[in-house]
Order: C-alpha cells, then structure tokens, then sequence
C-alpha cells in the first residue's frame, strides 16, 4: 500500500501481532496458489501494547526463529499495522484522476486526520471513481503514524528481512476474503478479524471496502475477564478461553463469563453497524465472516448470529490454497486457518502494491 519502499520478486506475508508472528508463503500457479510455507511463533503478552512494540528484540527473535524453523529464505515481506495509530476514513473530493489526487492527498489529510501530516505515511484508495452527483468521489484515506511503521520496519530489519509493502490489516484481511469468497454485486458483508488486542472490522459492498474500524474489544477482554471471574492465571484463563480444561474449572463455569463479554462485543459490533448504516448511508449488513484467534472462542459465531440477527461464519482463508498433504496436515491448516487471514491476505500482496 505504501510507496516508500522497494520491489522485490516475491513476498510473504508477515502478520505480527499481539500474541504471536504469523507468516505465509504463497507460489502463484496458472489457475490460484499453493501454500509454500506457514508458521506461527507465540509472544509474551507484554512483547506489544496498543500496537506499540515494548520489546523490539523478542519479536525480532520470534520472527528469525519462525523464518528458520520453516525454512522460509525468502526476505522480502509484507506487513501490516492496525489499532490506534491507524486512521481509516471515508471522505469525499472533487472528481479527479489517481494522479492529480495523489498530489494533493496531504492537504486533503489535513482536514480530516488529527495528526500533522508531517507524522503521517499517507495513502488512499478510490472507492468509485464515478461522480456522487456533487462533482465529487468517494475515497478511502488511510494515514498511519510514521513513528509505529517505522517500529515495525526497524523489527524487520533486525530480523535480517526487507519490508517491500505496509498495509493496513483491515485491507489485508479483505484480500484474503476476497481469494476464498464468492461476493454478489450488492452484497454487503461484514468482516471481523477477532484478534488479542484488537477486533478489525471492514465492512464491504459487492468487493468494494466502505468501512473499517479497530476496536480494543478482542480476545484479551475474555482472558481479563475470566481471570478476574474465577481468579486464574493468565496461562489458565488462555486455556479455559479455547475451551481447554483447567484443574479446578470446566468450561460450564466460565460460560457465565463468556456470555458477559459476547454481549458486550456484540453491542460494539452493532454500534458500529449501525454508525455504517447512519454516517455512510450503508445498506443492511447480508452477513458477517469472522477470522483471527478470537473466532474459535466457544460457541461465538452462534452467540453474534443470535444477537445481531445476521448469518455469522467463520471464514477459511486456505480453502482455495493448494497444500501438499505430505508437508502440511490438512486437520492442522483447517484448525490455524482462522487466525492466518491477515497473513494470507499479505502473502497474495504484489510487490507492485509497495510502489
């Protein structure tokens, strides 16, 4: 997405997130693509908060470490940022051409980001390049602090990889939804990547992003949640989390917890559907397509579909990805398959995308 930096030959995509470093690697073939390489690697809970990175070295580690226990010698990556630090807003300009926008997209920013643009790595993408009837067109701005890129780039860096794109998660995942997805023209759908520290909401219409929005609502509050509620340990309240079993706890006595905060991620996603709805002149949500860790929290997709009164799936962003069965387990691939999606959705980045 950002222009600054080179252009290699191939990519992959390099998730980091706040509980693990996730990579894919992807080789294109004449009709889709096969999975090269994929690896996870775990990070202490406070390696990264609210999106900053507090501890530089362990993750630059953890990514060396999962590069070389799956033997992925390729250095050029894609990464991506989201939280805070990140600013997604839908704006309307006067009609002009990709060009002519690209030249006065800072003084555009300045009217709507509350950073200097000075701070700022600078972006957009033209929703439709057709007049609104006002003489103007609808457009994505994305601005994103220049000190976080350039934490995440130095991370890379020391990791002995070259960042060839940064991309924004919430366009991430649409690419990957995009690759295992049938979209109808106006469809509109949403997609939430439900991650430790942050659930990414992108909401689109017949494959055209209209909305996005980062929320700190995400897998964290249930582990804050049950700790608090039935005074485990982090590593106890993670286990419970997944459905695990902990001496002493079952999941029947955390189901109390667990309704709790799916009540209250169901009341952030509706407000945010409805603030589609009202401040983008939105149609209905069709259906929602969940993703991340987040997604295989128990009994979740059917809590939100009973809440929102939508269709809620969790979406396989290696369903339309050849792997060699003799290399990868197809029952491991269908289980980390949820939480790859931001990874894959950079995997399929060209490196034209970072020029």
């Amino acid at each position: 997405m950002f222009s600054w930096l080179s252009r290699p030959k191939g990519l992959v995509g390099l998730d980091i997130g706040t509980s693990s470093v996730k990579a894919v690697q992807l080789r294109r073939l004449r009709k889709g693509y096969q999975l090269v390489a994929l690896g996870i690697a775990p990070l202490h809970p406070d390696t990264i908060v609210d999106g900053l990175i507090m501890d530089a070295d362990a993750v630059s580690n953890a990514v060396r470490r999962m590069f070389e226990e799956n033997k992925i010698d390729l250095k050029d990556v894609a990464v991506s940022v989201s939280g805070h630090s990140v600013i997604v807003k839908r704006i309307a300009v006067p009609h002009m051409k990709a060009d002519e926008l690209r030249g006065g997209i800072a003084w555009e920013a300045e009217q709507h980001i509350p950073y200097s643009v000075e701070d700022v790595n600078l972006d957009f993408q033209i929703l439709r390049s057709g007049d609104n009837g006002k003489g103007e067109m609808d457009v994505l701005l994305v601005a994103v602090k220049k000190d976080i890129v350039n934490q995440y780039l130095a991370v890379i860096s020391a990791a002995g990889l070259r960042a060839a794109v940064v991309d924004v998660d919430a366009f991430a995942m649409e690419n990957a939804f995009e690759m295992f997805e049938k979209v109808g023209r106006d469809e509109v759908v949403a997609l939430m990547n439900i991650g430790a520290a942050v659930t990414t909401i992108n909401v689109i219409r017949g494959g055209c992003s209209e909305f996005t929005r980062d929320s700190s609502l995400a897998g964290n509050r249930y582990t804050e949640s049950l700790q608090k509620g039935l005074g485990l340990n982090y590593e106890q309240a993670e286990i419970l989390k997944m459905g695990g079993a902990v001496q002493g706890h079952d999941v029947a006595e955390a189901r109390p917890v667990f309704e709790m905060v799916n009540g209250e991620l169901a009341g952030e996603i509706r407000r945010s559907f409805e603030f589609y709805r009202s401040s983008m002149q939105g149609g209905a949500i069709d259906r929602v397509v969940l993703s991340g860790g987040g997604s295989r929290l128990p009994d979740l997709p059917s809590h939100l579909s009973h809440a929102l009164e939508l269709p809620v799936e969790i979406g396989n962003p290696l369903r339309e990805i050849t792997a060699d069965p003799r290399k990868f387990d197809p029952e491991y691939l269908s289980f980390i398959a949820p939480q790859m999606a931001v990874g894959v959705g950079l995997a399929l980045r060209e490196p034209e995308d970072g020029a």
